[in-house]
């Protein structure tokens, strides 16, 4: 069978994360979506998405598909009611489809189709960027569940104190040096060559991804993870860091998402409460407005390669694009448009030329090539957010 992940209607509603790739690799938990589905499923996949993703992210139809809905995150339960779908069937939730069965060149009318309402209380779905970090700990106990299932966990070393050990997993490679780690509300899952330096302070639920490092004195609190190859420092509570960016020092990251290749200065802080205690608004690209949230706590999203300099300091419910690059004294404004350069003094256009430049050494480092994809990518991004810039 091929298994296809589309974005479905959410997709402009999980940006500036969907600038720069298909609702399938967002991270959430331990695993992106698209893992968590092939894992269960036992099969690649490929994807729709928009035109301008569709060379890295492509897309391939055969005789027979079935197509999911990559905003709903997938149990064991969904997957195998998906994997059982025949020809013409459907399973839904409410009214927002979950999975179809399709052939080849088929039109798809739902009207003709056999509908399966999936009634079951385990749907997860991110349909909103903060749901990323809000439904980080419960999508963290789901992957722990299913990635160590009949699997034994690396010994604990000597000198890290542990509550509810049990609950803690080391996969192979993984280094671990006097720390605590406090599996009591949750699982600790530390991936495979990731590393724990000494003096972290670690309360699961809590995933560190492989190759990635919590540095001397980390302060991780619930619902946290560390995308791979990731360096942290600091205190950080739900927050979610999808992979290849560094907050290496000290300073604060609270109900905050980053994308892939972000770096924050040192002592760089956010806020995620409100002076007032009123409910935070996020910037929405589809309205142009502030949005609700219904969320009392919510920190920074920021999307792919924006970065930040020492001592930055973000208001609480700031978004910031892909590729911006911000530094200087007192707050930024609480949308920051991508390929932006300055701070709360104002920003100029951040040309593609020196975003490229620097795009290139930063993955370099990582023995990952920028690539013409990236830079087309990239090119598309910056003629899409234009008119955010003028403003």
């Amino acid at each position: 069978m091929n298994y296809i992940l589309f974005d479905g209607n959410v997709r402009n509603q999980l940006l500036p994360f969907t600038f720069t790739r298909p609702v399938a690799d967002i991270r959430v938990g331990i695993l992106t979506i698209r893992e968590k589905w092939e894992h269960l499923l036992g099969f690649t996949t490929t994807t729709v998405t928009e035109d301008y993703l569709s060379e890295k992210y492509p897309f391939l139809e055969l005789e027979k598909n079935i197509l999911i809905n990559a905003s709903f995150l997938p149990s064991e339960n969904l997957a195998n009611i998906i994997k059982g779908l025949e020809e013409n069937q459907a399973v839904f939730f409410e009214e927002e489809p979950i999975a179809f069965f399709t052939t080849e060149g088929q039109e798809v009318d739902f009207e003709t189709f056999n509908i399966i309402q999936y009634a079951h209380n385990d749907v997860l779905r991110i349909e909103y960027t903060w749901d990323i970090f809000s439904k980080n700990g419960e999508a963290i106990k789901r992957d722990f569940e299913m990635l160590t299932q009949g699997r034994k966990s690396q010994p604990i070393p000597e000198g890290v104190w542990t509550k509810n050990p049990q609950n803690i997993f080391i996969e192979e490679g993984a280094k671990i040096e006097f720390c605590t780690l406090n599996a009591s509300e949750g699982p600790i899952y530390i991936g495979k060559d990731a590393e724990i330096m000494e003096g972290a302070l670690v309360r699961g639920p809590f995933a560190l991804c492989e190759h990635s490092t919590l540095k001397m004195g980390t302060k991780i609190y619930t619902n946290t993870t560390v995308g791979p190859h990731s360096k942290v420092g600091g205190e950080v509570n739900n927050s979610v860091i999808f992979g290849y960016s560094n907050k290496g020092h000290d300073g604060f990251l609270g109900n905050s998402v980053l994308g892939e290749w972000c770096n924050l200065g040192a002592d760089t802080n956010n806020s995620n409460l409100k002076n007032n205690y009123a409910e935070v608004r996020l910037w929405d690209y589809e309205t142009e407005g502030f949005a609700r949230t219904g969320l009392q706590f919510c920190g920074l999203m920021m999307g792919d390669h924006s970065k930040c300099g020492i001592n930055t300091m973000f208001n609480t419910g700031t978004v910031v694009g892909v590729s911006a690059n911000i530094f200087g004294s007192g707050f930024p404004r609480n949308f920051v448009p991508s390929f932006s350069w300055g701070g709360s003094g104002g920003f100029t256009t951040y040309k593609t030329d020196k975003a490229f430049e620097v795009a290139k050494v930063v993955m370099g480092r990582r023995n990952i090539e920028f690539s013409e994809m990236d830079a087309k990518i990239l090119e598309h991004v910056f003629e899409q957010t234009a008119k955010w810039r003028k403003a």
